[in-house]
């Protein structure tokens, strides 16, 4: 299992985080914690499946929570289609439940390519803060501090999920500092 730590960043510079070309990259954090800017800046747009954006497929409204179930069905199918094809491919959920990333993971089984999770589990006030900043609708806290707890029980069972690593970032400055490299 590969965990950046702070340890790990000396003086600013960068570390690098490795993924394997043709993986599923989960990213795994509550709401706020900066997944979909992580995103943006580590991986194409094609390679991102975001909950959020094809809930706006559904439903013309990314927040749309009704729209959950038939977001994720869409969201599974076109996974399993980009893994098919050997498509590194990057889901963009909140993924803090055991049971919601095992239900990806055996997408990545069944296509015979290995998983990869990447981590944002910053402090609890940065998320918080990063959260009121939001424009409305935008979760409530205590929807983040269930989201928080679930994490928090998650985080230590991960290696043992079947991933073939897990990248844990705690602070801003390790997800703004690290570089994501194609193996």
């Amino acid at each position: 299992m590969t965990n950046p730590t702070a340890a790990d960043h000396h003086g600013g510079r960068s570390s690098f985080l490795d993924v394997p070309r043709d993986a599923l990259i989960l990213l795994v954090g509550i709401a706020a914690s900066g997944k979909s800017t992580f995103a943006a800046r580590h991986f194409e747009p094609t390679e991102v499946l975001s909950s959020d954006a094809m809930r706006a497929m559904i439903a013309d409204d990314a927040h749309a929570q009704g729209a959950t179930e038939d977001a994720f069905d869409l969201l599974h199918r076109l996974l399993a289609m980009r893994l098919r094809r050997g498509r590194l491919t990057v889901v963009d959920a909140t993924n803090v439940e055991a049971w919601a990333r095992e239900q990806l993971l055996a997408v990545a089984r069944r296509h015979r390519r290995p998983a990869v999770a990447i981590v944002l589990d910053l402090p609890f006030d940065v998320v918080a803060a990063r959260n009121a900043a939001r424009p409305a609708p935008r979760p409530p806290d205590a929807a983040l501090r269930r989201q928080a707890r679930w994490l928090a029980e998650s985080v230590p069972a991960m290696a043992d999920e079947g991933f073939a690593a897990v990248h844990r970032l705690v602070t801003p400055g390790q997800v703004d500092e690290v570089v994501v490299r194609r193996l």
